[in-house]
């Protein structure tokens, strides 16, 4: 986090924001009895994680493509405030998703016009902490958010308050302002421009707010109360893990994970349906993360000299494929297609070099396994240049 001279503005890392969100996560889940402890081995063991695959990372060559950004929003939350006047315990209010059975009534819904349901989808897509969720998890995103006609100049948020909604926006321009101490004028960091959520931070920690959030324009904000908005992550989250124990049980590569990193990984995973002939990735694209298959078929084919598409493999259950372009930095290799309907669970790249550094030698040792393949149907290591 840097911020300038003069007031310049702060610009808070989006590695920073999906780190603590992953941590708080994780913390809400394993409910351990001492924070402090549970935070130092969580973020030793993450390092740790990380730090194998640069190791691995750096043996490659250096040239690295971008990944696709479309599928992650870029949201920005103000930094935790200096001030925040007194520290609350974490996650007070205790939600155990494994009671949780859905049918005791609680469920807050919100009656909504067609109208305001399409715009209130379009205001949430692209928010980073619903990308996980799956259809019947937004739709109660969607009933338990209710609207908030805001005037100009109206404060939203203020800091050191206590956290009572999170908020999306639909229109508006909205101010977040910190003060570093309370006798002191508060400082514009950021602006929310007609997009962008706010407020989780302090519902998911149980803290004072960090920022005070004040409407520049009149607009209009969509709001989730603080016990839906946990019990909805939290549930999810939850459900991910068990829906995708079996999944990573059943994948040999991920043996070799711990634990701890194989619960990580599980809240990482996101699904992904697709239909019988439908094409997932395309042989030069740029990689944006790898497949895991949770159940059907795949076909990996290649473009031979004349543009013809030549099957190479086929992967079934339990099997993964789309890494090796992570691993080289390279554009994909081979085409991938389903035959019959297939259920993946997908990996972002950025997700793959947190997660999976203990993995990355398996990874390797596949190229020479595709080199092979590559020479037995075409008498030459046809492509390879594209991978190395």
């Amino acid at each position: 986090m840097n911020r300038g001279q003069g007031g310049a503005r702060i610009q808070v890392p989006d590695e920073l924001r999906e780190v603590l969100l992953e941590f708080t996560i994780s913390y809400l889940l394993e409910q351990p009895g001492d924070v402090i402890a549970y935070a130092a081995d969580y973020f030793t063991r993450l390092r740790d994680a990380r730090t194998t695959a640069i190791l691995y990372d750096g043996a490659e060559a250096s040239e690295t493509l971008s990944p696709d950004e479309s599928t992650i929003s870029r949201e920005e939350e103000p930094p935790i405030g200096r001030f925040a006047g007194r520290r609350k315990s974490v996650f007070a209010e205790t939600y155990n998703p494994e009671e949780d059975d859905d049918d005791d009534g609680t469920k807050a819904v919100f009656p909504k016009s067609d109208e305001q349901r399409q715009r209130l989808a379009e205001a949430v897509k692209n928010i980073l902490l619903f990308r996980a969720l799956d259809k019947e998890q937004m739709q109660e995103v969607l009933d338990a958010m209710f609207e908030k006609k805001v005037q100009q100049g109206e404060i939203v948020i203020k800091q050191g308050d206590d956290g009572d909604n999170f908020y999306v926006v639909e229109h508006g321009m909205f101010h977040a302002l910190v003060a570093s101490d309370p006798s002191e004028e508060p400082k514009h960091i950021h602006t929310y421009d007609n997009s962008g959520s706010f407020g989780e931070l302090a519902l998911l920690y149980n803290m004072p707010r960090a920022a005070t959030i004040k409407a520049f324009t009149e607009g209009s904000l969509w709001a989730m109360d603080r016990q839906t908005f946990r019990r909805i992550l939290l549930k999810s989250a939850f459900k991910k893990r068990k829906m995708y124990e079996h999944l990573i049980e059943s994948v040999p590569m991920l043996k070799t994970l711990q634990p701890y990193e194989r619960m990580n990984l599980a809240d990482a995973l996101v699904p992904r349906n697709f239909s019988d002939g439908e094409r997932i990735i395309k042989q030069g694209d740029a990689a944006d993360g790898m497949y895991f298959v949770e159940d059907g078929e795949v076909v990996i084919s290649v473009l031979d000299d004349s543009g013809k598409e030549v099957e190479i493999n086929r992967i079934g259950k339990g099997g993964y494929f789309g890494e090796l372009a992570l691993v080289t930095h390279r554009p994909r290799a081979a085409s991938v297609f389903c035959n019959g309907d297939v259920k993946c669970a997908f990996l972002d790249v950025e997700a793959f070099e947190r997660l999976l550094g203990p993995c990355m030698e398996i990874m390797k040792r596949n190229i020479t396994d595709y080199e092979e393949q590559m020479l037995k149907i075409f008498g030459s290591k046809h492509n390879i240049k594209d991978i190395r």
